[in-house]
């Protein structure tokens, strides 16, 4: 009886230990996922960005939103976010195609989906983006060479920092920064 109980208490305490070995790396992705979700909350804004066409410059607003979604791997935020960026884009001229895309990503039941088309929709937001300009702030093209299998995709970004919307948490820095385009 004696050995058991001994043998009871040396395996409990390997497991606590090891327990404890993981908690680091486990806290560290507790606040980084915990970052995330306030990010979506309440995004952080360096400076003022303002888009010359005000009614992409209202849709950039959700485009952000669906950015911080996509990061932080929430389907159900995302798809609500790409629902408001379909209805604004169906409404400026040009953006029939970033409509569509946006369309897909409020359909997809599967995070994955909803990013492969996340790179359609920045794709069009960038043409549009660049179309028609910003009268003030900077806005940061990020590639990230890794997404779509290798393919790679980009997305607009209002600071430099890389946070990866195609990977979340998983390679939350992959990728960098490409292009600035700076207001007038």
């Amino acid at each position: 009886m004696k050995i058991l109980k001994q043998t009871i208490y040396i395996l409990t305490l390997i497991i606590l230990v090891s327990a404890c070995n993981n908690q680091p790396q486990q806290e560290e992705s507790i606040q980084e996922i915990a970052k995330l979700k306030q990010s979506e909350i309440s995004p952080t804004k360096p400076e003022k960005i303002s888009l010359s066409n005000d009614q992409l410059n209202a849709i950039f607003l959700q485009y952000q939103q669906l950015t911080n979604a996509l990061t932080a791997s929430d389907i159900s935020a995302a798809k609500i976010s790409a629902l408001a960026v379909e209805t604004g884009a169906a409404r400026i001229n040009g953006g029939k195609e970033l409509a569509i895309a946006a369309g897909k990503i409020t359909d997809a039941k599967l995070l994955q989906v909803q990013r492969d088309n996340y790179a359609l929709l920045s794709t069009e937001f960038i043409k549009l983006l660049r179309k028609s300009g910003l009268d003030q702030g900077e806005l940061y093209i990020a590639h990230c060479p890794m997404a779509r299998n290798d393919k790679g995709a980009d997305w607009i970004s209002h600071t430099k920092e890389i946070r990866n919307p195609y990977f979340g948490a998983d390679m939350l820095t992959c990728g960098s920064v490409t292009e600035t385009i700076a207001g007038k």
